[in-house]
């Protein structure tokens, strides 16, 4: 019987479909979620088939088929539909619960034997696996995962395989390999959907073989996976970002790792495996749940070391007071008195004022603020009643030390002022007067008026009273100026109190006498201002105070005027009164000095030299003469301060400061222009001067100066001016040979004077000098020194060539030419010489100077005395002879020339390097002779 055409249609179109929408990887995590998927495909206009029909064409295409090329696919999608139809019918509650997979298993069953090779058999077995787990049939399931991972073990269903594998043999409580399962998952290649879950069901699995420590890796893990969420502050149950599944999931981990801590060493066991930054973030959860499950054992000590171990553990993390309060809770909730009280010392001393917290935890110092001043209070309390009670020392010390910390946390809470008051009583009632004194005196005058003010300022002064009752006779002025400071302050604050008036009459002196300014100072100016005036001899007291403690002030135009008053009320003859006067010459300094210090010199100037008006005999006025001077400097008021500084050096010669007046003026004739003097003040400098260096400087200064007196050059300057010139140099040189280059220096400037008076002989000299002190120079050799050895070099080559130049070509020829060749061998030696040092200026000098030796050799050889009785012809001969003898010393000088003239490719075209052009326009005109109308200049060596 042949398929109707429908038939082949319907099958054709489904097999097609079947090959474009199979899946490479399954699209739902779980082979139980499978059953559910839902697979949109495009009707098939032409033929809408249901699923049984579809079935029924495949089973009748496969029949009427045997061979058909399409039957492998057939088989398979027969397979699938089978499958597809038992699933539905789960999902809609058909076949009770459960639905008939056992024809999709046969179908599968019979495509493996019938394709054992075929590369897709993967997608087989798992379909098989599926069928066989919503069958029931667990282990056949579990074996034919087995089979999918062994046969193939790179298959896309690998994760899904290895994690249903790990759930069926959880389920069948073989937790080895169930943990195997997940393991083998787990160290798959990168991330999958499965991560998760695995993570925390090997650790379950590792839990259920009692694999303690395996597990809490395991479990770690799940939680970094969280780490994000959980390192935020707040309870677990409402941290935000997490699902209902999410928070489920890590509220078991977190309570099987607590129980895992607990069989283990409990909370000493954690930092085993805190051991990431991703791990400390969430670190507190730790401690935390833990904690909590303690709690719910009732093992109220362990969960109050486990909450106070991660406080001591890691002290700065933000999380640390919650923990610490809940310690504090637990002993207090449940009766521990002592230890409730030793927590809330702790709490105080962890994340008081002065915690390291604090730094490392603003925001959670500020939280934590409300329970450290409840605290504070509770302690201060507790052991101010115990102190009552026993009058025991020690109570009263430990009240003390949680009243100050109370105070130094919360200096402006409404309590502090209470607080304060109870904290100088507690100090007075044990005795301890120099402690409550202070306390007294703070609540009395720094806090906003209160119920105890007055009160706290009063036994204040009876504080002191008490202390000077005890007190050592050296101790007894401090005491007394502290007991003044308070009487003072008392009178103030309390002006209606009944000593307040008595006190008035004597602090003026007293103050000045105990040596507080400030209120002496205050209080002496209540005595100016009475009404009717006070008496003489008190108003002068009074003016005394004023002025002194104006000038310790720096107020120093007041002390003037109050010294002033003070010397009108004082007898001519009293004694103290020259001590009043310097005092008086003092004030008018110090106003110098302060109009120094705010720029305002010329008023500095004027107050400095007033001195001497005013107090000409006080022993400032020399500092002030010497201080105006320098601010003259300042102002460039260089004719004033040279006057002033002489008018000192003249007045005072013995002061100390007269080095410096010498400096100063040797610096004002320098700006001013006056070279001459400067130069006399520098070597009066350098005559003074101890240090050598310092000495040298100036010496050097003075000869700069002398030579810039001169205004001129050498040749220039008047005899006289040189002579004196040369000997400042020669003084320079023979008391300081080093540093070498400025020895040098001055050796040339000598050499240069030298050639100004004519002196050859001594110009020689100095440049031999130079140059054998440039070649012994060594490492102090500078490119002055050296360009100046080289000039020298230079130099020291002039007298051979003079000797060379004087040797004539005559008769008897032989014996002249060998002379003058030798002379010349020496002048190139020399040349080379200066030109070995690399100076550029000395090498082009030596250079034309070497070609010129040749070229003018070549010409005497031309020019030379001719043998007598020649012949005509010999003589023609003789000529020709000494033309090719002078050929190559032109040739020679030609080449150096030119070597000289290419030295312009290296930007080099100074005097010596043009005068090699117009030598070798001489020598070669044809070559040389062009000039560049456009330039001016020499046409370059083509």
């Amino acid at each position: 019987m042949r398929p109707s055409p429908s038939l082949i249609l319907m099958l054709l179109c489904g097999l097609a479909g079947c090959a474009s929408r199979r899946p490479a990887v399954p699209e739902t995590p779980t082979l139980k979620t499978l059953a559910g998927r839902s697979v949109t495909v495009e009707q098939d206009r032409g033929v809408p088939p249901s699923e049984d029909q579809t079935i029924a064409a495949y089973r009748k295409f496969l029949e009427v088929a045997p061979r058909a090329p399409q039957r492998a696919e057939a088989m398979r999608r027969l397979g699938d539909l089978e499958m597809d139809s038992a699933d539905n019918r789960s999902a809609a509650g058909a076949a009770a619960a459960n639905p008939d997979y056992a024809a999709a298993l046969v179908r599968y069953q019979d495509y493996l034997k019938a394709y054992p090779k075929d590369p897709g058999n993967d997608r087989v077995l798992y379909q098989m696996a599926r069928a066989y787990e919503q069958a029931g049939q667990l282990e056949v399931a579990m074996a034919t995962l087995d089979r999918l991972v062994a046969e193939f073990p790179k298959t896309a269903y690998r994760d899904e395989a290895q994690f249903r594998r790990g759930e069926m043999l959880f389920a069948m409580r073989d937790y080895a390999r169930a943990e195997q399962a997940y393991g083998t998952l787990l160290a798959g290649r990168g991330a999958n959907p499965f991560q998760e879950r695995a993570t925390y069901m090997q650790g379950w699995s590792r839990f259920k073989q009692a694999k303690l420590e395996e597990s809490l890796q395991s479990f770690f893990g799940v939680l970094d996976l969280k780490a994000d969420v959980l390192s935020q502050p707040g309870e677990l149950q409402s941290l935000p970002g997490l699902t209902r599944a999410d928070r489920e999931l890590l509220e078991d981990t977190f309570r099987v790792t607590s129980l895992s801590l607990a069989n283990l060493q409990g909370a000493d066991a954690i930092q085993g495996y805190v051991n990431s930054p991703q791990r400390r973030s969430y670190e507190f959860r730790v401690y935390e749940q833990l904690g909590e499950l303690y709690l719910k054992q009732e093992r109220l000590k362990d969960a109050a070391d486990t909450f106070g171990a991660f406080a001591r553990h890691d002290p700065l993390n933000a999380q640390a007071p919650l923990l610490q309060a809940r310690v504090i809770d637990i002993y207090q909730g449940n009766g521990f008195v002592n230890q409730a009280l030793a927590a809330k010392k702790d709490y105080v001393s962890r994340y008081g004022v002065g915690s390291e917290f604090r730094q490392a935890n603003p925001e959670g110092w500020e939280k934590a603020q409300p329970l450290v001043k409840t605290h504070l209070t509770e302690l201060a309390r507790h052991h101010h009643a115990l102190a009552q009670k026993s009058k025991a020392s020690a109570d009263y010390q430990e009240a003390v030390r949680w009243y100050r910390q109370y105070l130094t946390s919360f200096p402006n809470a409404p309590e502090a002022a209470q607080n304060n008051f109870l904290l100088a009583e507690l100090l007075y009632e044990d005795k301890r007067y120099a402690e409550a004194l202070p306390e007294y005196e703070k609540t009395a005058y720094q806090y906003p008026a209160h119920a105890k003010s007055a009160d706290a300022g009063y036994t204040a002064l009876l504080s002191y009273a008490a202390l000077e009752k005890g007190a050592a006779a050296a101790d007894q002025p401090a005491l007394q100026k502290a007991a003044a400071a308070s009487a003072a302050r008392f009178a103030d604050a309390f002006p209606g109190d009944p000593r307040t008036g008595a006190v008035l009459t004597r602090a003026a002196e007293q103050w000045y006498a105990l040596g507080d300014g400030e209120q002496a100072a205050k209080t002496a100016g209540r005595v100016l201002a009475l009404q009717p005036p006070a008496a003489a001899a008190q108003r002068r007291v009074a003016w005394t105070v004023v002025a002194h403690t104006a000038f310790e002030r720096g107020e120093f135009a007041q002390a003037e005027k109050a010294y002033g008053e003070v010397l009108a009320l004082t007898p001519a003859n009293e004694a103290g009164r020259r001590e009043l006067a310097e005092r008086l010459a003092a004030s008018v300094y110090r106003q110098g000095e302060q109009a120094r210090a705010g720029g305002q010199a010329r008023e500095a100037v004027a107050h400095f030299m007033r001195i001497g008006a005013l107090s000409p005999d006080s022993a400032v006025r020399a500092t002030a003469q010497y201080d105006a001077a320098a601010a003259l400097i300042g102002l460039q008021d260089w004719d004033a301060a040279a006057s002033t500084l002489e008018d000192f050096r003249s007045r005072y010669p013995r002061h100390n400061l007269q080095a410096d007046v010498t400096s100063k003026l040797a610096f004002v004739y320098t700006e001013k222009g006056s070279w001459a003097q400067a130069a006399g003040e520098y070597e009066r400098l350098a005559a003074a001067q101890p240090d050598a260096k310092q000495a040298r400087a100036a010496l050097w200064q003075a000869v700069q100066l002398r030579e810039k007196a001169a205004g001129k050059t050498p040749d220039a300057m008047a005899p006289a001016a040189r002579t004196a010139l040369a000997q400042a140099y020669e003084r320079y040189v023979n008391q300081f040979p080093q540093p070498l280059e400025t020895a040098v220096e001055a050796r040339y400037r000598l050499a240069m004077l030298a050639r100004a008076d004519g002196s050859a002989a001594r110009e020689l000299a100095l440049m031999r000098d130079i140059y054998q002190a440039d070649q012994a120079g060594g490492a102090a050799r500078t490119p002055r020194t050296q360009f100046l050895g080289a000039t020298a070099a230079l130099a020291l080559a002039q007298p051979t060539v003079d000797a060379y130049r004087k040797i004539a070509l005559v008769e008897p020829l032989a014996k002249q030419l060998k002379a003058k060749k030798a002379k010349m061998e020496e002048a190139l030696k020399a040349y080379a010489v200066a030109a070995d040092y690399g100076v550029a200026d000395v090498v082009t000098a030596a250079s034309y100077q070497t070609a010129a030796l040749y070229q003018d050799f070549g010409k005497a050889l031309l020019d030379s005395q001719r043998p007598k009785k020649l012949s005509r012809l010999e003589l023609e001969q003789y000529n020709v002879m000494l033309e090719e003898q002078a050929y190559p010393f032109e040739e020679q000088a030609t080449e150096l020339h030119e070597a000289n003239a290419r030295r312009t490719t290296q930007g080099i075209y100074d005097e010596w390097v043009k005068k090699s052009f117009a030598a070798l326009r001489e020598l070669r005109p044809v070559r040389y002779g062009k000039v560049e109308r456009s330039q001016g200049g020499v046409d370059a060596i083509r």
